[in-house]
């Protein structure tokens, strides 16, 4: 049995387990929209009976390379409109932390920026050689997101998401590995299968006691990732107006350091 939540693709295998594809290959960046479908997607599982684990992956090369803002039409897009003002991307993120059950993320290939907060948001990481890790955000002028300095710091320690922080440097599946960012590690072309095998071990077991367990282990997540993300939405609205934002972005894009001013 399939459904569809716009570009997620979810399905149900054996075991109580919801297979939620992301189908935006090959680089699977991801925006508001994305987002916002993921959500639906995970509550409306959490209603679900023939779902007890859910695996998050996505098509193509990469797991999620980042944001992709500029694709959507100037119509469509929404943005924060002052300091003050929630970012609307930020509202679908917390909405994706207050799921109930458990998720095993595949993250093969480039998760990054965001996309590396959408990677830290599931329960359990499946990690390959071909994975590649950062959070890029102070090489494009601005401030960590999507929960990322409430999430990675619970998750490796203070000092090593300081380094991520504050270099932007990548990490390979290895160092990933090692740092505790991974759960398993498995060969490129097994991630997915072996991110199922874990959510079936997980889905065998009582759902109500899963639900309970995962509750006392991840304490008010949602509310601590809405306080996180109103800090991250107001320093990354004043941030993204600055000239050494529109050089990073540049830089970036040209795959050189950036010249940067401070202003």
């Amino acid at each position: 049995m399939k459904e569809q939540y716009g570009d997620v693709a979810v399905t149900f295998l054996d075991g109580f387990v919801a297979q939620c594809e992301i189908k935006r290959a090959p680089n699977n960046f991801f925006d508001e929209d994305l987002i916002k479908d993921l959500a639906d997607c995970f509550l409306d599982l959490d209603d679900n009976p023939n779902c007890r684990a859910i695996v998050l992956c996505s098509e193509g090369k990469h797991f999620c390379a980042g944001a992709n803002f500029g694709s959507a039409p100037k119509e469509k897009r929404t943005q924060q409109q002052s300091a003050d003002d929630t970012n609307p991307l930020y509202v679908q993120a917390v909405r994706l932390f207050s799921n109930k059950k458990p998720v095993i993320a595949a993250v093969q290939g480039a998760a990054v920026g965001g996309g590396f907060g959408l990677a830290v948001a599931a329960d359990f990481r499946v990690l390959c050689p071909d994975t590649r890790m950062t959070v890029n955000f102070v090489k494009l002028g601005f401030t960590p997101g999507f929960g990322l300095t409430h999430t990675l710091p619970r998750l490796i320690g203070v000092q090593k998401a300081n380094l991520l922080f504050f270099t932007g440097r990548r990490i390979n599946g290895e160092t990933a590995m090692e740092w505790g960012l991974g759960d398993l590690y498995s060969e490129t072309a097994n991630i997915r299968q072996t991110a199922i095998e874990l959510a079936q071990e997980i889905a065998v077991n009582a759902p109500l006691a899963l639900i309970s367990v995962r509750e006392q282990m991840r304490p008010d997540l949602a509310a601590a990732v809405k306080a996180a993300t109103d800090i991250e939405s107001r320093e990354q609205f004043w941030l993204q107006r600055t000239a050494d934002h529109k050089e990073g972005v540049k830089s970036v894009a040209e795959r050189r350091a950036g010249d940067f001013q401070g202003k």
